[in-house]
Formats: C-alpha cells, sequence, structure tokens
C-alpha cells in the first residue's frame, strides 16, 4: 500500500461524518502517521488476544484495542511490536498501557497509548477479537477505517482518500 497523506484536523474538516477518540494518546515509534481498516481487540490486563492478533497479516490494517484504559499491565511490548511489523500492520492504538519504550521508540510502526508500565499481563487466554468496541462515545467496527496522526485519532465508517 502506498503511503497516504494526510492530517487529522483536515480530514476532519472534509468529513464531519468522522469521530475522534475523545482520548489524549502518548505517541510511540517512528512512524508518526498510519492508517488503514480496524482489526480490533477487547481486553483487561491481558495481552493474549493481541499478540494473538499481531502474529498474523495485517494486511495495512490498524489494530484497535480497548483495554479498558487500564494502566496497571501493559498490552504491548518490544516483542509484539516488532511481530506487527513482521506481518505488516499499519500501526497500534491502545486505550490502556505499553512498555518496552526505549526500543518501540526505534522501530518502523506508530503506536497510540494511553500510558506506560512496566509490568507485564498474565496470559489467560482473556478477552476478544473482531468485535465492535465503545471507545468513549465513539463506536469502533471491524473495517471501519483508522486515521491517526499526533492530533489524534479518527474513526471513519469508509475510506476517506482514494
Amino acid at each position: 500500500m502506498s503511503e497516504i497523506t494526510f492530517t487529522t484536523p483536515d480530514l476532519s474538516d472534509s468529513y464531519p461524518e468522522s469521530e475522534v477518540l475523545p482520548f489524549q494518546f502518548l505517541h510511540f515509534g517512528t512512524v508518526e502517521r498510519f492508517a488503514g481498516p480496524a482489526a480490533t481487540v477487547s481486553c483487561h490486563e491481558d495481552n493474549s488476544r493481541v499478540a494473538e492478533a499481531v502474529s498474523t497479516p495485517g494486511d495495512g490494517r490498524v489494530l484497535v484495542v480497548d483495554g479498558q484504559q487500564s494502566l496497571r499491565r501493559s498490552l504491548l511490548g518490544d516483542n509484539l511490536a516488532k511481530a506487527a511489523i513482521d506481518n505488516g500492520w499499519a500501526g497500534i492504538v491502545i486505550l490502556g498501557a505499553i512498555r518496552d519504550v526505549e526500543i518501540i521508540d526505534t522501530l518502523a510502526l506508530g503506536v497510540f497509548a494511553l500510558g506506560v508500565v512496566p509490568v507485564k499481563t498474565a496470559k489467560r487466554g482473556v478477552g476478544e477479537r473482531d468485535v465492535g468496541l465503545t471507545l468513549g462515545n465513539v463506536i469502533v467496527m471491524p473495517d471501519n477505517w483508522i486515521y491517526a496522526d499526533r492530533n489524534g485519532v479518527l474513526v471513519a465508517p469508509r475510506a476517506l482518500h482514494d
């Protein structure tokens, strides 16, 4: 997929049907903007489903993880971030925490998360993939389009570019 050039403010102005995720994300990785169809994970302090997702072909999709805003356990570390790159994921948005940020910041991946914590998760196999998520007041369905840059994260029902 060729690089998509956009800014979320311009997209928001031009496409009022897009919705912004109402969170203040921190940015990690060397990729400052990314876009693609959403793949979703819902989990709480267990990244088993995140690990499964990034181990499958990403095909330019954006992984959106509803970690229920918990900052007690990390849902993504350097090994999973490397797996996401190796498998062709466009980027990752996490409503939760990540770790290994010194390494992730050197990787060719865009990651938006609510915070950082050094503690890993238990691997209990808990969570769901490819489900609708309600993030604040925004519903994210698999295959909605996600546009992320340092201004924020937009959700659109369709691609907003040619």
